[in-house]
C-alpha cells in the first residue's frame, strides 16, 4: 500500500544516527544516504522505503501537530527494543511500552519523538 514514508528532519547525519539503529532493530537496511537524504528499505523487497531529509524547499523542517508514524514490528521484545534505543539516541518518550486494549486487546506499542520533534510509534498487532 505504501511506497515511502518521508520525514523532514533539521540534520540529515544526526536522522541516521537516531533512526539507523531502531530500523536495523525492525529489519530494514540502509538503501541510500548522502548529504541531503537517507532512506531505508526492508531486508526482503525495496519498498516501502522510510526517507528522512531536508525538506526540498530549503525551510527548516517543522513538525506537523497531529501527525505520526507508526512502524510494526514482529514481537513485543522488538517494540521494548526499539522505545529503549530511541531514547537512547536523543528521543523523547511519548508514551511508554504498554499494551493498548482500546486499540484492539493485542495492541503493543511505544511512543516517542525523534530529535526534531517527529512523533512516532513502534507496535506489535501480534499476541505475547
Amino acid at each position: 500500500m505504501l511506497s515511502h514514508v518521508t520525514v523532514g528532519v533539521k540534520d540529515v547525519e544526526q536522522a541516521r544516527r537516531f533512526y539507523g539503529p531502531i530500523l536495523k532493530a525492525l529489519g530494514l537496511k540502509p538503501r541510500f544516504a548522502d548529504a541531503h537524504w537517507a532512506g531505508w528499505q526492508p531486508s526482503l523487497g525495496d519498498r516501502p522505503l522510510f526517507i528522512v531529509t531536508r525538506p526540498f524547499d530549503g525551510e527548516e523542517a517543522t513538525v506537523g501537530n497531529g501527525q505520526m508514524i507508526a512502524l510494526m514490528a514482529d514481537k513485543r521484545a522488538t517494540v521494548d527494543q526499539c522505545y529503549a534505543l530511541a531514547l537512547q539516541l536523543g528521543g523523547t518518550d511519548a508514551g511508554q511500552p504498554d499494551v493498548r486494549p482500546h486499540y484492539h486487546p493485542n495492541y503493543y506499542g511505544a511512543y516517542f519523538r525523534d530529535p526534531d520533534g517527529n512523533k512516532l510509534c513502534v507496535c506489535c498487532h501480534l499476541p505475547e
